[in-house]
């Protein structure tokens, strides 16, 4: 089995981010949470606070919008385009994808290519609120044993050195840089 990120991995960005300028553009309201995005992003840099309280803070402002699901909806009908060609390319059936982003947004857009198996950090797309630790790093590993206790995994794609304990599963691991498969970095491995 192949095992992938999902953001500037097999996605041209970072979802969660542009899913939320798209918001900011359909809902002004939306900008109020602006003040409580920096608080969080100066707890977590300055004061240590935890990623996952981190990204409560961002997800907070989802209380302005009506119909989140709605909206992802929508908001993948427009950038669906924007996954990755090589992905598409050598896309398999077993293929999983573990991503930090939130699960209602990885689930829509798995959904629609087709992917069967993916994992992601449990958020209420109401309130924002984290049901678990946010799916990174070390997560990863531990969501994927709680679905395969011994996984198999024969190669594995991220953008980012974090996931390293995912690319030490694997019998082999690759970086995307801009949507280029590269060999990992030896000395991450």
């Amino acid at each position: 089995m192949n095992v992938y990120d999902f953001d500037k991995t097999i996605y041209d960005g970072d979802s969660a981010t542009d899913f939320y300028i798209y918001l900011l553009k359909k809902y002004p309201k939306l900008w109020l949470n602006i003040p409580n995005i920096i608080y969080g992003f100066l707890g977590h840099y300055v004061a240590s606070k935890s990623k996952t309280w981190m990204k409560e803070k961002f997800y907070a402002g989802f209380k302005y919008i009506p119909d989140v699901n709605k909206e992802i909806k929508l908001f993948w009908d427009i950038n669906i385009d924007k996954i990755f060609p090589y992905y598409l390319v050598q896309q398999k059936e077993d293929d999983i994808i573990i991503s930090a982003s939130p699960l209602f947004d990885i689930k829509e857009i798995c959904d629609r290519l087709g992917i069967k198996t993916y994992l992601a950090s449990n958020v209420d797309p109401k309130t924002g609120k984290y049901d678990g630790e946010n799916c990174w790093g070390e997560e990863k590993v531990k969501r994927l044993k709680e679905i395969i206790p011994n996984p198999k995994v024969d190669n594995f794609y991220s953008d980012s050195l974090s996931d390293t304990p995912l690319a030490l599963l694997a019998n082999q691991a690759y970086i995307i840089k801009k949507g280029q498969v590269l060999d990992w970095p030896k000395g991450d491995k």
